[in-house]
């Protein structure tokens, strides 16, 4: 399985939009157009294909635990 299948599973699990896979890497402070993130949800086939690279899956899930849980906590500090 392909990091695009990855990303494609969790967006339709999660119901996410263009623009919220947007906000959840933004969480983790990784910057990405909305061009980038289409090209990574394109068939294999098609000419704009982009494969979703290790970093870009790595901060979405990265981005998803700030989205889902809140911040980090500072360290020396009980949630």
């Amino acid at each position: 399985m392909s990091n695009n299948d990855i990303m494609k599973k969790l967006r339709v699990a999660l119901k996410f939009t263009d623009d919220d896979i947007i906000k959840v890497l933004d969480l983790a402070n990784f910057k990405v157009t909305k061009n980038e993130i289409s090209a990574i949800f394109r068939n294999d086939d098609h000419p704009n294909f982009k494969p979703c690279g290790d970093q870009i899956l790595r901060n979405f899930l990265n981005g998803l635990i700030i989205f889902k849980r809140g911040p980090r906590p500072p360290k020396g500090e009980q949630a």
